[in-house]
């Protein structure tokens, strides 16, 4: 049987010490932009297709399609693989329907935000944090690799915050 060392559960909603982490935790994927709650669909549906033992890339190859971002899929796949296979712990995501924001789903999603800010050093220092040392420097390039192909394709995970109006960030055609 394999294991998954990301599961597909119910967000936590705060820290082993009771305090909220991040200003995401818990907080509807409705306020995230276009480019954040695909990166979270994403991340989501990976975990959905991994444990189901369904090929990720297969799942998620109609979404990053959609989005012009076929380009991306192969790096994404190889840096979640890569995150499950070396967690320390395991991280838990939410189902793909659900409407709020886990804790360690915003760990992920700053990951993401720091790699496309080019923030490569605070990235690495987070992900030494939740994964083996062998694991770090690989799911960082992978993670590079994944974030150059999103901005290519028009995301912007440099910009993944909360929306602060009713007006979300959309896509040019």
């Amino acid at each position: 049987m394999t294991r998954i060392n990301i599961l597909n559960c119910r967000p936590r909603t705060a820290d082993r010490k009771g305090k909220t982490i991040y200003h995401l935790v818990d907080r509807p994927i409705a306020l995230l932009g276009n480019s954040g709650r695909f990166l979270l669909w994403a991340m989501r549906g990976w975990t959905h297709a991994a444990e189901r033992r369904t090929c990720p890339p297969q799942a998620l190859r109609r979404g990053f399609a959609s989005m012009d971002a076929l380009a991306a899929l192969p790096h994404f796949h190889v840096a979640m693989a890569l995150l499950n296979a070396g967690g320390i712990e395991r991280l838990a995501l939410a189902p793909v329907g659900c409407p709020r924001i886990g804790e360690d789903e915003a760990i992920l999603i700053g990951l993401w935000h720091d790699v496309a800010s080019d923030r490569g050093s605070r990235a690495r220092s987070t992900l030494a944090l939740i994964v083996e040392p062998r694991s770090v420097a690989p799911i960082a390039a992978a993670m590079t690799e994944a974030s150059a192909e999103l901005t290519a394709a028009g995301l912007e995970l440099a910009h993944l915050s909360l929306q602060t109006t009713r007006h979300q960030d959309n896509r040019s055609s």
